[in-house]
C-alpha cells in the first residue's frame, strides 16, 4: 500500500514539473508584479462562479460513498468485481471528461467574442452524436473481448477470480450499453459551463446524488444485488435530463 502510494506521489509530481516547464513556453501565462493586483469585482465573480462547481463535486462524491457502503454489504468477492469495472470506467471516463474541457473552452470562446454563435449551439449537438457513435463502438469491442479486458484488473485463486469476473462483466456490461448517457451529461453540463451556468449543473449533481442513492438503497430490495448496477445509470440520467433541457432553454433565450 506504501508503495503505491509513493508511485502516485511520484507520478503527479513528474506531471507538475512537465506542466510547469511546458507553461514557461507560453509567454500570455507569464506572471508579473501586476498579475497580483487586485482586481475589482474579480474575487466575487469567481466564488460565484466555483462555489456551486465545488458544492456539485461535494455532493456527487457523498453519493459515490453511499453506493460504496451498500456495496461493502455484499461482500469482498462483489466488491472487488465491481472495483474491476469501476477501474475500467474510470479510464472511460477521461475520453468524456475531455470533451467537457474542449467544449467549455470553445463555448466560452464564442460567448466572450460574440462571434460564431451558430457554431457555439451546434459544437455540442456534433460532440454529443460523436460521443454517442464513440460508445456505440466501444460496446461492440466489450461484447467482443468480454472477460480479457477485466481480467487486467482482477487475480486471485482460478474459482475466486472466475467469480469475480462474472460479477465485473455483468456490470460492465449494464455500463457499457448505457455509457452514451454519461457521455450527454458531459457535453452538456459542459456547454453550461462554458456560457457561465454553474447554477445548473449544481442542480444536476443534486439529482445525481438523489438518483444514486436511491437506486442503491431501493433497487437491491426488488432485483437483488444487481440492483446496485443501475445507481450509476440512474444518476447519469436524471442529471441528464435537467442539462440537456437547461441548455436548450438558455440558448433559445440567446436566439
Amino acid at each position: 500500500m506504501a508503495g503505491a502510494a509513493i508511485a502516485t506521489v511520484i507520478a503527479q509530481s513528474f506531471s507538475a514539473v512537465y506542466c510547469f516547464l511546458i507553461l514557461r513556453r507560453i509567454d500570455i501565462v507569464h506572471l508579473s508584479r501586476a498579475d497580483f493586483m487586485t482586481a475589482t469585482g474579480m474575487n466575487a465573480r469567481l466564488m460565484k462562479l466555483g462555489i456551486p462547481v465545488v458544492f456539485q463535486n461535494i455532493i456527487i462524491g457523498v453519493g459515490g460513498l453511499v453506493v460504496q457502503y451498500v456495496i461493502n454489504g455484499y461482500g469482498f468477492l462483489f466488491v472487488a468485481g465491481f472495483t474491476a469495472t469501476n477501474k475500467l470506467y474510470g479510464l472511460l471516463e477521461m475520453a468524456a471528461i475531455s470533451y467537457g474541457y474542449a467544449i467549455v473552452t470553445y463555448v466560452g470562446q464564442n460567448l466572450g467574442s460574440q462571434k460564431d454563435r451558430q457554431d457555439q449551439e451546434r459544437c455540442p449537438q456534433q460532440y454529443a452524436a460523436f460521443a454517442a457513435y464513440l460508445t456505440d463502438h466501444f460496446c461492440c469491442h466489450v461484447f467482443y473481448l468480454e472477460k480479457n479486458i477485466l481480467s487486467l484488473f482482477i487475480s486471485g485463486e482460478p474459482q475466486q477470480t472466475q467469480e469475480v469476473l462474472a460479477i465485473a462483466f455483468k456490470y460492465l456490461s449494464i455500463m457499457a450499453a448505457m455509457l452514451w448517457v454519461l457521455y450527454f451529461l458531459y457535453v452538456y453540463r459542459s456547454a453550461l459551463q462554458g456560457l457561465g451556468d454553474t447554477l445548473m449543473p449544481m442542480v444536476s449533481g443534486m439529482a445525481e446524488f438523489v438518483m444514486r442513492i436511491s437506486a442503491a438503497l431501493i433497487l437491491p430490495h426488488f432485483i437483488g444485488q444487481d440492483g446496485i448496477f443501475f445507481a450509476e445509470i440512474a444518476a447519469w440520467s436524471g442529471a441528464t435530463v435537467i442539462l440537456c433541457i437547461s441548455y436548450y432553454v438558455r440558448m433559445h433565450k440567446y436566439h
